[in-house]
């Protein structure tokens, strides 16, 4: 099956500029000055052993020196700090490591601060600080942007490929289904699998799971002197703030998930559904794509996805033509598609990407491959697929049944012929996590949250990653409130939608939950 993830790539793309394909990151920045956060005489909520964390101080200072976007961040007035947390937090006097966070401070009458998570898992969270700019939001919160542990900033982090090799895994053709294809794709399973224990440590590597990103959480609250968490969590980030309220029930002042995960469904029902939601999506694109004169689809949507499929699959045999001397491989063809379908403003995009495919230069579906995969111009790549992989694999319950992964595999294709390219044969390889070197730690429950403040969940009618349904369906496992927004892209908190926007920002402020679903 192709690689489809639940993280928050629109959200994490949303300064792109579409006309030039430029990515002009959302993210914030602060002063050059160091400013201590004062720690008062009786810290809240600090567990038995765990104080030195809870207790200390937070010394925030220019966003410079953090990674690539650290410009961006200062020049937007964020200040960054690092948080010291245990890796294993059954032995807190052991090995420890660093969450970068980011914040932005409330300009008016403060109520406390605001954890935002943008998805993933994976995704750097730091520019997420900016996210509530404009609003009223900013005026009452300090926003707190996050790099779980294991991602981005925070130290130590998941490494798994050099560039180079990130470069050369690309190129390769991961869909052979015969038997030669998927002992070929196994064995580079085990050979990821082992790179990353190699060059990351089993100990990083056992400790990057939601489990562990929570207790981090509440660390950081507790060191912000919050006496209860506020939190934003997009996509993967709902997964966070689920598990934040199985974890900490009764110290959730409020939570907004938007683009849920259901923590009751199998991982294979998940993939196939969220097949199902590229498909529309990809659906809604050629509808759209067919008033065009210059569509490389056609008019008629009833034959997009033959045409798309005649476009891509020669690519199996040869990579098109770029300005880039890697050439557009058939994986990175599909990986730029995908990435263009998790929100409309992309669309324009990818129909000039398909005609210039059509014309046989993937300029420009590569550029979308490369800023979904986190390339950089400079041929460098951001850990978030390698953090991808290590957090989703300790995350998940493994699919180790030969009989399972053939069927899961031929439910992709049936339900997403987009994605299909006529090679299935009953049988596929088995997914990268059964090689895990470390045991997951999560399965799929229903969550028990006793006691817990009201929530407020969010869902969008046709989202591409989440499926409308999993919102339904936490709202109704959290005993939450519903927002239902109707539209095709991934997720939609703060994207201007006014009908979303107001309730949640008056629930986060007031904890108001709307009396019924606006339904807009």
């Amino acid at each position: 099956m192709p690689k489809l993830t639940t993280g928050l790539r629109s959200r994490v793309l949303a300064g792109l500029a579409v006309a030039g394909l430029a990515l002009a990151t959302a993210c914030s920045s602060g002063p050059g000055t160091v400013t201590p956060t004062p720690v008062p005489a009786d810290p809240v909520g600090v567990p038995d052993g765990l104080e030195r964390f809870y207790e200390q101080p937070v010394t925030w200072e220019s966003c410079a020196d953090y990674g690539a976007d650290g410009g961006h961040l200062k020049r937007e007035g964020a200040q960054c700090a690092r948080v010291t947390v245990p890796l294993d937090y059954d032995d807190p006097d052991g090995a420890t490591a660093k969450i970068a966070i980011s914040r932005v401070a409330a300009s008016g009458d403060r109520i406390g601060s605001m954890l935002v998570n943008p998805g993933g898992p994976g995704a750097s969270g730091l520019g997420m600080a900016t996210v509530a700019t404009s609003t009223e939001l900013a005026d009452r919160f300090d926003v707190i942007g996050f790099d779980p542990r294991g991602v981005g900033e925070s130290e130590p982090a998941v490494r798994c490929l050099t560039d180079a090799e990130a470069d050369a895994e690309r190129a390769l053709d991961d869909g052979d289904t015969t038997p030669d294809g998927i002992a070929a794709s196994e064995k580079r399973s085990r050979e990821y699998a082992d790179a990353c224990a190699e060059r990351s440590g089993t100990d990083l590597l056992a400790h990057v799971g939601t489990r562990e990103v929570v207790r981090d959480m509440d660390v950081i609250r507790g060191a912000l002197r919050d006496e209860k968490l506020t939190y934003l969590g997009f996509s993967y980030g709902t997964r966070l703030g689920t598990t934040y309220a199985e974890t900490f029930p009764d110290r959730v002042r409020a939570l907004v998930l938007d683009g849920a995960l259901d923590p009751e469904q199998e991982p294979v029902d998940e993939v196939v559904l969220q097949a199902a939601g590229f498909q529309k999506a990809f659906d809604a694109f050629a509808a759209d794509c067919a008033g065009y004169d210059t569509c490389a689809l056609g008019d008629d949507p009833a034959q997009a996805v033959a045409r798309f499929r005649a476009l891509v699959d020669p690519l199996l045999a040869a990579p098109a033509r770029t300005t880039d001397p890697r050439g557009l491989s058939h994986r990175d063809a599909i990986t730029g598609v995908q990435q263009a379908l998790y929100s409309p403003s992309l669309w324009g995009s990818l129909r000039g990407g398909l005609k210039s495919l059509a014309d046989g230069n993937g300029d420009t579906l590569l550029l979308l491959a490369d800023m979904y995969e986190g390339r950089s111009d400079d041929g460098t790549y951001s850990n978030i697929n390698d953090a991808f992989n290590a957090i989703r694999c300790v995350d998940d319950t493994r699919i180790t049944d030969r009989a399972v992964a053939g069927e899961a595999d031929t439910r992709f294709r049936q339900v997403a012929p987009f994605l299909d390219d006529g090679r299935g044969t009953g049988q596929a390889a088995l997914d990268l996590c059964a090689f895990w070197p470390v045991p997951n730690t999560g399965e799929p429950h229903t969550p028990d949250v006793p006691g817990l403040a009201p929530v407020l969940v969010v869902s969008t009618t046709e989202d591409p990653a989440t499926p409308y349904q999993a919102g339904v369906d936490l709202a109704r496992q959290l005993g939450g409130a519903l927002i239902s927004f109707d539209g095709t892209q991934h997720t939609v908190v703060l994207d201007g939608e006014q009908c979303v926007d107001d309730p949640v920002i008056r629930y986060l402020v007031t904890l108001e939950v709307p009396e019924s679903d606006p339904h807009c």
